[in-house]
């Protein structure tokens, strides 16, 4: 018997690696002779840098940028066949890295994606997989077209920080300084949203709120939105503010559609590619994947349905397995067979989302399913 082991991070426990090693350890104890084929997994957003270099043994490169207030921040990213660069904007610009407090898209940056870029322009590298998920800006890339080089002025002719609040204000664009080598280089953006770049739908009113922004700084977001896109488009001669990803990470996906050579679509879609999980699938017998928390939000492009629904093209049986799942709910029709949760509803969450806890949960869960597996077909 043959097992693909396709799992998420458990985020706050275990890392996608760790996951698949505790599947494994608990298939196992039921049957050393059952191979397992470990295939961490990610959608773009958090753990992705992580779980492509260490599956494809890529490197790490640590630096200092600037975070969405344009405080020094130590960062990494990932280096993968020698000259892709793996980027999480959130590493920089997410809105984890600052206080509920001082949360207000008005002034936060996305500068210092922008210095991950230009670090790995400066090592040679000339094709980039960039998740945008998880910011803490508004500010329609300017923040990154600003550390690479572009610059941004009022009616006054007066320079503008790069953040949400000058959308707004900005008058004129000077590409002058630019990095050019932005032109040879190839940018594919892991994005998970559809949203236009402004109005009802757009990056403000749809996802300011949560990052800070009251319903009148929401306004002025939005018309600061359509005000750059409007600039751009008589700069460029481009109108990309419909389509569709524009609106991610506070613009952020507009910013890449309309100055860089690049490609937006869902994450899953490009890790999988990477990973060759359709390869994979083809020559197993049974799917295990899981994540942290399975609940209704699963089937909107998260790891899960996407295993799931290429297993479900193979006829393979998926079987997730998550920290906490959602009660009553059925995901066969994205192909996931059976759930199960290593948290009962009386555990203490803390305590089993420590690592070394975690860890044992999802492989004695693991072992009970296979043992289970076991009795009803007699053997495995």
């Amino acid at each position: 018997m043959k097992v693909l082991i396709a799992m998420d991070s458990f985020k706050g426990s275990l890392s996608a690696s760790e996951a698949c090693d505790a599947v494994e350890a608990g298939i196992k104890e039921i049957n050393k002779e059952i191979e397992c084929i470990k295939r961490p997994v990610a959608d773009g957003g958090e753990g992705t840098v992580n779980t492509l270099v260490d599956t494809l043994n890529g490197r790490r490169v640590f630096l200092t940028v600037k975070d969405p207030l344009m405080r020094d921040i130590e960062v990494y990213y990932g280096i993968i066949n020698t000259n892709t660069a793996i980027v999480e904007m959130a590493i920089s610009s997410g809105l984890t890295l600052i206080e509920k407090s001082e949360r207000n898209p008005l002034f936060t940056s996305t500068y210092g994606v922008g210095e991950i870029i230009n670090d790995a322009l400066n090592k040679g590298l000339k094709k980039f997989i960039i998740g945008i998920g998880g910011s803490a800006t508004n500010d329609a890339g300017i923040g990154m077209l600003n550390a690479l080089g572009a610059r941004f002025y009022d009616d006054n002719n007066n320079l503008l920080k790069p953040i949400g609040e000058s959308l707004k204000l900005i008058n004129h664009i000077d590409l002058d300084g630019f990095d050019k080598r932005i032109q040879t280089a190839k940018f594919l953006i892991a994005c998970d949203v559809n949203n236009p770049l402004f109005g009802k739908n757009g990056a403000a009113y749809i996802f300011a709120p949560q990052k800070g922004a009251n319903q009148i700084e929401v306004k002025q977001l939005d018309q600061g939105l359509k005000k750059f896109h409007k600039l751009v488009n008589k700069t460029l001669n481009i109108d990309f503010h419909s389509l569709k990803g524009a609106g991610a990470a506070g613009g952020l996906g507009y910013a890449f559609s309309c100055f860089f050579s690049a490609d937006l679509k869902p994450g899953i879609e490009i890790i999988f590619e990477l990973l060759k999980i359709k390869e994979e699938l083809k020559d197993v017998d049974m799917v295990i994947t899981g994540e942290g928390k399975i609940d209704s939000q699963t089937k909107m492009g998260k790891v899960l349905s996407g295993i799931g629904l290429l297993a479900k093209k193979y006829h393979l049986p998926v079987i997730a397995i998550g920290g906490i799942v959602e009660q009553n709910l059925n995901l066969e029709d994205i192909g996931i067979n059976s759930l199960y949760s290593i948290i009962t509803h009386d555990a203490n969450l803390e305590e089993a989302m420590q690592k070394a806890n975690a860890y044992q949960l999802l492989k004695t869960e693991t072992k009970a399913i296979f043992k289970d597996i076991r009795q009803k077909k007699g053997t495995i």
